[in-house]
């Protein structure tokens, strides 16, 4: 790889000054397993089909040409697997292309998925110094900020808990209030806004604007179409590992919306409510009375559920909604028996089976094949189940091309796929789904959906947690809303979303007229 000459970073047509430019920029790998995978191999027992994987090389991208300008937000949108983590840790010097050229013009800093560098076992704090310094920024300029990243993250005490305790939302907007507020000159954000409430996706896009104009760019990677046409100036669109168009965000989008299947009319009639109700039995599967759980804060009890009091009935599919920290994430917990409560009682009625965020299972050494059959056995199913459905699994998750490379070269979409692919397909009785599918593509999102709704004839329920309120509305027969840690609404789907909505916009007013 060579680097495009200096001298050549402005646009003498329309004198915009150029931060990045990629000219024919292509990377490429050797499928099977790679030297370092040394568990892979440990672990090949697995593995029903023991015959080795042709060794041959795959271009994950190929073509690239991209010119990036001086304070614009530009987006990069696309299906799981279409490249986009891959063009990131590129330009991010993660990964060096195997041709063509690349010139970037600042120091850059990412964050690849929700708070991926963060180390659980430490406060939220903590890790705002330890991220900042992998940064490579001085322990002096973090301490002159980090005030700044408490008060815009709005974690309150929560920032000296451990985040083994965190949601991925809470997560989230920790690793994004430490991006955006130590000065990166180019910032790249791959999916980290994808778990954030609305409230906090506002605040965030309005940081960006701001650190376009003191900074280069932000580049932003999103499922989120709605959030993208609304905050970056030009798009991206890749697909398959080259790009099929970059222009106005209005218009790629539009194109790019054109090429996602449509639900066949029969399986939208299913996700309809009207027929999801009629499933609903009188046998309870989920109860919880009076369920509080505490955790303890610079040597203070913090509720993060308070005086809870539900029940879910056979044949629910059951929506958790609310802002970031409201407790949506302790409460999968508890239903997993992760936690247990500190007051009151929790019944559960049949074997609980929960994603709680995207592949958290997973073990980024192993290949996809190895991890279907490890999560399987940490589900307690038996190798032959797994090996029965191994092949159901791999094609729901549309990642036959990459079922062999190790999971650490997954993007956060795929590694979703792959997730959703092996608990939903080995049906468990009750199904938990805490932001599993927060980076999903749409068309990924509506097969989910329709997974979910076939699920019901042999499941007994589903919980679902999810900051999508269209998700909420069309999959759920009943959504129930949290806030600091208690029940706020609880009810028929589109009511209560109907209920958080307007809640949303009164907050908003009102920090809208303190400021």
């Amino acid at each position: 790889m060579s680097n495009i000459q200096s001298n050549q970073n402005l646009d003498f047509s329309g004198q915009r000054e150029i931060v990045l430019q990629a000219k024919n920029l292509g990377v490429s790998f050797h499928s099977g397993f790679h030297t370092d995978d040394y568990k892979s191999h440990v672990i090949n027992f697995f593995k029903r089909n023991k015959e080795k994987v042709e060794n041959k090389i795959i271009w994950p991208l190929r073509n690239i040409d991209i010119t990036g300008y001086k304070g614009e937000i530009l987006g990069i949108i696309g299906s799981n697997g279409s490249g986009k983590t891959t063009l990131c840790k590129m330009i991010s010097g993660i990964l060096r292309p195997d041709e063509g050229e690349l010139f970037v013009d600042g120091k850059v800093s990412a964050l690849f998925s929700l708070g991926m560098g963060f180390n659980k076992e430490l406060t939220g704090r903590e890790n705002v110094y330890l991220n900042g310094m992998m940064l490579g920024v001085e322990k002096k300029k973090i301490h002159e900020f980090i005030d700044d990243i408490h008060e815009f993250s709005g974690l309150g005490d929560f920032l000296d808990r451990p985040m083994k305790s965190y949601s991925s939302g809470m997560r989230a907007r920790l690793g994004f209030s430490v991006a955006a507020h130590l000065e990166p000159e180019i910032l790249i954000l791959d999916e980290a806004l994808n778990t954030g409430d609305a409230a906090f996706g506002r605040k965030a896009a309005a940081k960006m604007k701001e650190l376009v104009e003191k900074a280069k760019m932000v580049i932003l990677v999103t499922h989120s179409l709605r959030f993208a046409r609304k905050n970056c100036d030009r798009l991206i669109w890749l697909d398959k590992g080259v790009i099929r168009q970059v222009g106005k965000p209005k218009e790629v989008i539009e194109n790019y919306q054109a090429t996602v299947p449509k639900q066949k009319p029969k399986k939208r009639q299913k996700l309809e409510l009207k027929k999801t109700d009629t499933k609903v039995k009188d046998s309870t599967v989920v109860k919880a009375m009076n369920m509080s759980v505490a955790y303890e804060i610079k040597r203070e009890k913090y509720w993060a559920l308070k005086d809870v009091n539900f029940e879910i009935k056979e044949g629910e599919v059951v929506g958790i909604i609310g802002h970031n920290g409201a407790g949506k994430s302790t409460l999968c917990r508890v239903l997993t028996k992760i936690l247990a409560p500190d007051e009151g009682e929790i019944e559960l009625h049949g074997e609980t089976t929960a994603l709680l965020g995207y592949g958290t299972g997973f073990n980024a050494q192993l290949t996809g094949t190895d991890n279907i059959f490890l999560n399987g056995m940490l589900l307690g199913i038996s190798k032959y189940r797994v090996e029965k459905d191994y092949d159901k699994i791999v094609e729901f998750s549309e990642l036959q091309n990459a079922i062999d490379r190790p999971v650490k070269s997954y993007s956060s979409g795929m590694r979703a796929r792959l997730g959703f692919s092996i608990a939903a397909t080995l049906q468990p009785d009750i199904f938990i789904i805490d932001e599993a599918l927060s980076t999903g593509d749409a068309a990924f999102k509506q097969k989910a959906s329709e997974k979910i709704q076939d699920m019901m004839e042999n499941a007994k329920a589903v919980i679902i947690v999810s900051h999508s309120m269209k998700f909420v509305e069309t999959v759920c027969t009943r959504a129930i809303w949290i806030e600091k840690g208690k029940i706020r609404g609880d009810g028929p789907a589109e009511e209560v979303v109907e209920q958080y909505r307007k809640a949303v916009e009164v907050q908003r007013d009102s920090a809208g007229k303190t400021k």
